[in-house]
Formats: structure tokens, sequence, C-alpha cells
């Protein structure tokens, strides 16, 4: 008999402890989610979830996907992991919003080559606080342990959200559309989760280091630069079933200018005002830094604006006096137009 010991799952590069000691470490993260229709635990082959103790009486369920692309790159090469996941809930709960859905709970799928559990609960706390920013229960996910397809402390992450809405309330309202209707953006944090591989060239360009104090703000350039995505949930659920939007268009690859569109319907476009909200210092900062052309700007980035709200003329004041009153900087960046249609 041969003396050459068995191989076991740890030998493959793959522990199972280690995964049972995240799922441990992050419960209390996913309890702190609960809300009405979710009890806020994990642990079982699917995560359940009751629309009618939510409130809904004819609803149409939204879903959305999502990642956090190569912005992930800087958080991973830095150590600063606990904001990420607040990215990943965002780019996909802001998607669903846009259709007018309550996003109501969200799994998450984390894969690395290696599972490191401080890291993974890093990431997951992030997601925690994302799905609380949002108002959605984290009902589970996976995670996988892959040694081969991932190199040192890499990973990816993608998330799903499943949102609701009741079925006369959805976005857009294509009928309420017409020319002259406003244009209301709200202000972004900063670049969000997009163009991160133009701006990975520019940091390079640049020559600073990611723990050189970023010069546009006070605080090292990967903080800056990993300023999470924001969510729009809460400001925006009262006026969409107020009925006093038309439209949302969540403002990500593809700029104001690619976006905006996808909420309109033929023979209606939008017309900007971009001196209408002063651009953030991080672009000032790319644009120049990168020489990176006003066009490319306006497709690669959102350029300081992460939501855009289409709105009849009658409904301004009371929108605008709402979202002041929630502490939501608002700025009347357009309008529509009519164009004409081919026969």
């Amino acid at each position: 008999m041969s003396d050459e010991k068995g191989l076991s799952y740890e030998d493959a590069g793959v522990s199972i402890d280690a995964g049972d000691a995240l799922v441990d470490r992050i419960k209390p993260m996913v309890k702190s989610t609960r809300r009405s229709g979710a009890d806020g635990t994990i642990g079982g082959f699917g995560g359940a979830f009751d629309l009618k103790a939510a409130g809904f009486s004819d609803p149409i369920l939204i879903s959305g996907t999502d990642g956090v692309g190569t912005k992930l790159r800087i958080a991973i090469d830095t150590g600063r992991l606990t904001t990420v996941g607040i990215d990943l809930v965002a780019m996909c709960a802001n998607d669903v919003l846009a259709n007018g859905a309550e996003p109501l709970f969200f799994l998450d799928y984390y894969a690395t080559g290696k599972l490191t559990p401080n890291n993974a609960a890093d990431v997951v706390s992030g997601i925690a606080e994302g799905c609380r920013q949002a108002g959605c229960a984290l009902v589970g996910g996976e995670t996988a342990e892959m040694p081969g397809m991932y190199e040192g402390d890499d990973f990816d992450l993608a998330g799903f959200v499943v949102g609701a809405v009741e079925r006369d309330g959805m976005l857009p309202r294509h009928d309420q559309m017409d020319g002259g209707d406003m244009l209301i953006g709200l202000e972004s944090s900063g670049p969000h989760s997009n163009g991160y591989s133009l701006i990975r060239k520019i940091v390079e360009r640049s020559g600073l280091s990611w723990d050189d104090k970023a010069p546009f703000a006070d605080q090292p350039l990967a903080e800056a630069l990993l300023t999470p995505t924001k969510l729009y949930i809460k400001p925006l659920l009262p006026l969409i079933r107020d009925n006093l939007l038309s439209g949302l268009a969540h403002i990500t690859g593809g700029g104001l200018t690619d976006n905006t569109p996808r909420m309109l319907p033929d023979g209606l476009e939008p017309e900007f005002d971009f001196n209408a909200w002063n651009r953030p210092a991080v672009f000032k900062w790319l644009q120049e830094t990168g020489g990176v052309a006003e066009d490319e700007m306006r497709r690669a980035f959102n350029c300081g604006i992460g939501m855009v709200l289409c709105v009849r003329p009658e409904n301004m004041p009371e929108v605008l006096t709402r979202l002041e009153a929630a502490g939501e900087p608002a700025h009347v960046i357009g309008q529509l137009k009519r164009v004409p249609t081919c026969a």
C-alpha cells in the first residue's frame, strides 16, 4: 500500500472551516437588514420574502444585477474593503428604483481564490450598510472559494436585487411626458462605480500613489476615489408613490447623454444645461490630469449627477420643496424637447 497521504479539500485550496467561520461573522450583519417581509436570517437554501407583509396588493416584481467593476482593483490593492459593498447594493438598487420599485431583498456573490474571513467580512459589512441605506433585506448570497481562478487576494463581486412596485405606479410614465417637461439632477457622491479603468490610467499618469493626499480632497487618494455610490431610494420613493415623477434615469456608464434617453419615449429627447451645477473637484482633476475631452467626460462619468428626474412643470415646486426638506441637493439641469419622428 502507498504511504502517500490522501488528499483533502483543504489540500486543494478550499477551506470549509473558513467558510463556516465567515457565516458566523456575518450573521449579525444580515440580521441588521431585517425589514417587513424578511426575517433577516441566513443559513437555508433560499431566502424568502412575504410581499403581503411588506404591504403590496398588486405588485410587479423588478429585478436587477450589477457589480462594482474595476473600482475593486483600488480596494484590493489598498486593503480598503469596507465600502465596495455599498457600491454593489447601490448599483443594483438605484437601477430598480428607476422603474419605480422599492428594493425588497438583496443577494451577493463573492468569489475569490482563497477565502480570508476578515476580508470577506469587511466586504459584507459594506453590503449590509448598503442594504440598510436602501431599506432592503440581505437574505442570502454565495461565497465561492476557487483556487486557480483568482490570484492572491483578488476577488470579484456581483449583486442581485428584487424590488416591487404597484402595477399602476411603474416608471417611466410615457403618457405623462411631453416637450417642456423639466429634468432635475440629484448630486452624485463622486464617480460612483463607473469609469474606473480610465480613472486608474489617469492616476498612473499623475505619478501619485494611493496613499498620497488627493489633489481634490483632504484625504488619501484611494479613500477619495473609493467614496461609495450614493443611494437615492429614501428621498425618491415618496415622490414616486405620490405620482410626482414621470421618469427616472440612473446615471451610470454612458453618463447623462446615454442614460437619460433610456427613460424616454420616441419623439422626445433631453436638452441639458451643463452649466446648471458645479462639477465636483474630482472630475475637474480627472479631466485636467488625463487630458480627457469634454464629450468623453460626459459619456465616461456622471460628472456630478447621479440620478435624473423627469417632472411635469406643474409638479416642479412640490418636488423641489420636498427634495430640499429631505436634505437632497437638486438642480434643474434641462428639459425635454420634441423631435421629428420618422413616418
